[in-house]
């Protein structure tokens, strides 16, 4: 081999051409690199998911962006004025109420109320008990925890009222600290206010705090709205039966308001509708006339005119000042009232159901005539007592000898209890009733008032509801002389009186006269309904027979009445009545001195005058007081002479002496 043809195994190496060297997994630096690459994907992958995630909330930051700047634009807008701008309500003025001669006797005055803005910044419950200290309001812990109520049920910018008669002393020691207490501001207000107290408590009755069970009538009625702001409503008497005339309507004014509540400025004001002023039939004279007379006496009066339904006077006592009941009555004044033996909060005119006893003689008389029962004709012998066939029990007669020889005049103008126990049975019970609802008894008299009981108008059907025990002839009997199951209120007897008086024609009492708009002086008159005979006698000529023995009640010279009404400048009528409280024994005497005072009897007088067109009918209940022609006729006369003589419009011009006719039986004058 030439040494040029062989290279050798050095030369060979050099001019190889250089190979891949490969390395094996267990090498060093092939896993390094391998390494690098899988961290630098995973990298990779970090990046653009954070780039998808960044890119995803800019695209939902500005998808919210548009939807709360353009689609639901409108709606924050509207709600970031209602943080700032409120619609607060106006409480309107609440009409004023008048007697007959434009007296009042209902008004509103100017007092400062102490109103809390709830904060949820400040402690609600911390801000009332220091201003009760600092102020001493002297709340209960009851008062608290309703004013805490209150605030957590009330619209945001609605006020609590803390107390709703600031003195001037702490009007002035609030102004000093109310830099403390940045919710809380003194608010003027009108409130209500009485200014003959007790003089007319239960003919105007009062207003007071709206409580729950207010909020729920008004709610369920529809009318919450309309007492937005309000404090007060009717309670009892007129405020409460004209409630919805005399509140109004309330007004309202927007404005803007801070944090606190506070009003910055007004941007809108609607003015409230006044409530409307209601003028009353009642002579507040004679109402003031009816307390002097009264004293210490415990009963009611009421006077009204006959032809008409005017209530002219109506009085109950004892009675008391509804103004604490304004401001807020406290517990302990409360119960006194409750505790009172005299019940003064007892309407004894409409409320107290009492035995109308023989006032009512003259009204069952017409019964009798028209059931052909009775004539004017008719000889009864009056005897001691009166006895039911085959009974031994006396229904007794007020006098013990008895009367004699009557006729129907004469009975009415002695009251003589056995003609009328003899009228009562011969009767019967199912036919007095009918005749009794037909007068009113036993259902409400229709006076605008709420606070009237329906007094009992007995009957069959009543006995057995009330007792479960069947109708007597014995229970029949004692009815003829208004005792027995019969009650009345004084209201119901005024009533049934004036409709006899009035020739059968029966007038609803009522106590409103006229309501007067004061936005534009438009007068409203009460609404009398068309007169009508309630009775439907066969014979007008029936009543002037009844009134003309009322005529001699107080003219005759036997009259029950006839002194109380001796010397009088003008002609009346009356009957008297005195009701037993407890039932006297078979054989016993009654004897006032031996009994409880509240076991007496009590006195009762009815009287109308002039007697032939009456204005003023004069209905007395004295509880416990006696006879009727005794104690409760001289206040009768008393009333009629203080209307006729001193008030009666323009003066009482007399009244033409009755025409005798003929002589009835022992001498009576008829009349027509």
């Amino acid at each position: 081999m030439s040494i040029f043809s062989r290279k050798s195994r050095h030369e060979r190496s050099l001019f190889r051409k250089p190979t891949k060297r490969r390395y094996s997994s267990r090498d060093g630096l092939g896993k390094e690199n391998r390494n690098e690459k899988l961290e630098l994907r995973v990298f990779r992958s970090r990046v653009f998911i954070c780039i998808g995630i960044s890119i995803l909330m800019v695209v939902i930051l500005f998808c919210n962006l548009y939807y709360l700047q353009i689609i639901s634009y409108q709606d924050y807008k509207t709600r970031s004025n209602e943080n700032s701008i409120k619609v607060m309500p106006v409480v309107p003025p609440r009409g004023i109420i008048y007697d007959r001669n434009h007296v009042v006797l209902a008004d509103n005055s100017p007092v400062y109320h102490l109103v809390l803005f709830p904060n949820k910044q400040i402690s609600t419950k911390d801000t009332i008990e220091e201003l009760d200290r600092l102020l001493e309001l002297n709340l209960s812990e009851k008062d608290i925890a309703r004013l805490l109520y209150e605030s957590k049920t009330r619209k945001r910018f609605s006020g609590v009222e803390l107390s709703n008669f600031l003195s001037e002393e702490q009007i002035a020691t609030f102004a000093v600290n109310s830099y403390k207490y940045p919710n809380a501001q003194i608010v003027a207000n009108l409130k209500r206010y009485y200014p003959f107290a007790d003089i007319t408590t239960h003919t105007t009755g009062y207003v007071s705090r709206i409580n729950q069970n207010d909020v729920k009538k008004l709610a369920s009625a529809g009318k919450l709205d309309n007492y937005e702001g309000s404090t007060e409503i009717g309670k009892l008497g007129i405020e409460k039966y004209y409630e919805d005339s005399l509140h109004g309507e309330t007004g309202s004014t927007k404005v803007e308001v801070n944090s606190h509540g506070q009003v910055i400025r007004t941007l809108n004001y609607e003015p409230p509708v006044p409530g409307k002023d209601l003028k009353l039939t009642i002579d507040i004279r004679l109402q003031y006339y009816a307390q002097e007379i009264f004293g210490q006496m415990k009963g009611a009066v009421v006077a009204i005119d006959p032809s008409n339904g005017e209530i002219l006077a109506m009085y109950s006592n004892p009675s008391y000042d509804p103004n604490p009941f304004v401001r807020g009555i406290r517990s302990g004044e409360y119960k006194r009232l409750l505790d009172n033996p005299g019940h003064p909060l007892i309407n004894r005119a409409t409320q107290g159901g009492y035995a109308p006893a023989s006032t009512v003689k003259p009204l069952l008389c017409v019964m009798g005539l028209n059931e052909k029962l009775i004539t004017t004709k008719g000889n009864f012998f009056g005897a001691p007592y009166f006895k039911l066939p085959g009974s031994t029990h006396q229904f007794r007669d007020w006098r013990a000898w008895g009367h004699g020889w009557m006729d129907l005049y004469r009975a009415i103008e002695i009251s003589a209890d056995t003609y009328f126990y003899d009228l009562a049975y011969r009767a019967g019970i199912n036919r007095i009733h009918d005749y009794l609802d037909r007068y009113g008894f036993g259902k409400k008299t229709g006076i605008d008032i709420s606070e009237e009981s329906l007094g009992i108008n007995p009957s069959r059907d009543w006995k057995k509801s009330r007792f479960n025990q069947q109708w007597h002839l014995g229970d029949t009997v004692p009815i003829g002389i208004g005792q027995g199951y019969w009650t009345s209120t004084l209201m119901q007897l005024a009533k049934a009186h004036a409709t006899l008086a009035n020739r059968g024609v029966t007038r609803t009492p009522h106590l409103l006269k006229e309501m007067v708009d004061p936005s534009t002086n438009e007068v409203t008159e009460y609404m009398q309904e068309e007169p009508e005979d309630t009775l439907k006698v066969k014979d007008p000529q029936y009543y002037e027979d009844c009134r003309t023995g009322m005529y001699l009640v107080v003219n005759g010279p036997e009259g029950t009445g006839r002194r109380a009404f001796f010397g009088a400048k003008y002609k009346a009528a009356g009957k008297s009545g005195t009701a037993q409280v407890v039932s006297i024994k078979q054989g016993k005497k009654y004897n006032a001195a031996k009994l409880k005072v509240e076991h007496r009897d009590n006195a009762l007088f009815v009287a109308y005058a002039p007697f032939k067109k009456p204005r003023i009918l004069v209905a007395v209940i004295l509880e416990n007081e006696g006879g009727g022609s005794t104690k409760a006729a001289p206040v009768a006369r008393a009333m009629i002479d203080k209307y006729l003589l001193d008030l009666y419009p323009n003066g009482y011009m007399g009244d033409p002496e009755p025409q005798v006719v003929k002589f009835g039986m022992g001498g009576t004058v008829v009349l027509q």
